[in-house]
């Protein structure tokens, strides 16, 4: 049976948007950090040689470079302020995330409410300003030995990691920003920018390769049909729930005695969403970062890394594979879904899974039950970002297109829709209750205009 919410949902008209000033407020908010944001993509970091970097990434489109690219908007490829984009901060956040598993200090942090929240988060920063050190070093080397500089020394490396790692904390603070005073998470909205304006050049570059008959007509017609299909599947499966049937037994108030009640826990398929995608991601670009631009001057070990970790090798493909299973189990049951917390929240309302026993049974049956349905969620997840990255080492596609990439890009905007309709749908509520308040206070003043022309006429 459709519930109430629900049904208004369903009704919910996006005419109503103009009414909610509060929504389209925060949606112009959020549409004006992310234009901040793009434009910083086109900032380059000073002493940048521009034509040889130009010429360098258009041989590297097929390549590691190109998921460098893509993930920074542009920003690499151009060599931008925000050329390391986001992913200090997401590798940042796995780490202490890890931590906080494995760490008693840490994880009585986590218990402490938004005290113990804000104190994380605190740490996380510092790790971004490491993490973005070492990166903005290592590239800032990596320039200069691939003969990407005008003036290379000790003042173009000082300037380019100053100027890196103050375009990492920008972007955290736009994503902050975002998440508290926008709509959706700020920092997937900002990946999410940047892929889609990669995506323009990227399929005229690959419907000019079959114009020149470097690519079949064929192969063209396949990717699009296997995008549209990836697509699909993707909605489907980030729709797809399993509903745990929950019991509330009857209850005296007084002297009535109420009926117990019945709903549904859902549990989604996949619930970490795009987060192992991303996080995966991030530990394989942190290799790539730094050796890209370091051309033929690169070292033994990072050869070596970059010859087996490169797209489309077995060892990458294995390990990215790992990875996405590895943080889908990981988030799920640390951030998304804790089957302790769920099963004493039930127990606080008095619910219970028919044939369960509250309080330990209840959580070990759900710990059950979501293990199984992760093996489905990880195996999908896996499917859908390695798909793509075979079948385009396979018919030699240009450009980079990965599966990551459109799993980031259906799944944000899925996310975000959703938050535009819980806003609208809380709107309504909130028009609803102004409705019936007035109403009520129109009834109290007619009832006592009533009893005063009553008095009046006796």
């Amino acid at each position: 049976m459709v519930s109430a919410a629900e049904q208004m949902a369903a009704n919910t008209s996006w005419a109503a948007l103009g009414k909610a000033t509060d929504l389209r407020n925060r949606i112009l908010f959020t549409l004006g950090l992310l234009i901040v944001y793009r434009l910083g993509t086109f900032i380059p970091v000073p002493g940048i040689d521009g034509a040889a970097l130009r010429e360098f990434m258009d041989g590297a489109q097929a390549t590691i470079g190109g998921m460098l690219s893509m993930f920074t908007g542009g920003a690499l490829g151009r060599m931008g302020i925000f050329a390391l984009g986001i992913m200090p901060y997401i590798s940042a956040s796995i780490i202490v995330q890890l931590m906080t598993a494995m760490v008693p200090k840490l994880a009585q942090l986590k218990k402490e409410g938004e005290q113990g929240r804000k104190k994380i988060n605190q740490y996380t920063r510092y790790g971004t300003v490491f993490l973005a050190t070492l990166q903005s070093y290592g590239l800032a080397v990596s320039l200069q030995s691939g003969e990407l500089v005008q003036t290379p020394g000790l003042f173009f490396i000082a300037s380019c990691m100053i100027t890196l790692v103050g375009g990492t904390m920008f972007l955290m603070w736009l994503g902050e920003q975002i998440t508290a005073r926008g709509v959706g998470n700020g920092i997937s909205l900002i990946i999410f920018v940047g892929i889609i304006a990669e995506i323009p050049s990227a399929l005229a570059q690959f419907f000019a390769s079959g114009r020149s008959g470097a690519i079949s007509p064929a192969v063209i017609v396949g990717v699009i049909l296997m995008v549209v299909a990836v697509i699909a599947f993707v909605v489907f499966m980030e729709r797809s729930l399993r509903k745990i049937h929950i019991q509330y037994p009857r209850r005296q108030v007084g002297m009535k005695v109420y009926d117990g009640g019945s709903s549904h826990l859902p549990v989604k398929v996949n619930p970490a969403g795009v987060i192992p995608a991303i996080f995966a991601s991030s530990l394989l670009l942190l290799p790539a970062t730094l050796g890209t631009f370091s051309g033929t001057q690169t070292g033994p070990v990072m050869s070596t890394i970059m010859a087996y970790f490169g797209p489309g090798q077995p060892l990458y493909l294995l390990f990215f594979a790992g990875m996405i299973i590895f943080f889908t189990y990981f988030y799920t049951f640390n951030v998304s879904f804790k089957p302790d917390d769920v099963a004493e929240n039930l127990k606080n309302q008095n619910g219970f899974i028919p044939g369960i026993r509250p309080g330990k049974r209840t959580e070990e049956y759900l710990e059950y039950v979501v293990n199984r349905i992760l093996v489905l969620g990880s195996l999908y997840l896996t499917a859908v970002c390695l798909l793509p990255e075979v079948l385009r080492n396979q018919f030699a596609i240009p450009f980079y297109f990965g599966g990551t990439s459109v799993l980031i890009v259906v799944s944000v905007t899925m996310d975000t829709i959703q938050q535009v309709q819980s806003h609208l749908l809380a709107h309504q509520y909130e028009g609803l209750i102004e409705k019936s308040q007035l109403s009520g206070k129109g009834r109290k003043k007619g009832r006592r205009g009533a009893g005063r022309s009553g008095k009046g006429r006796r």
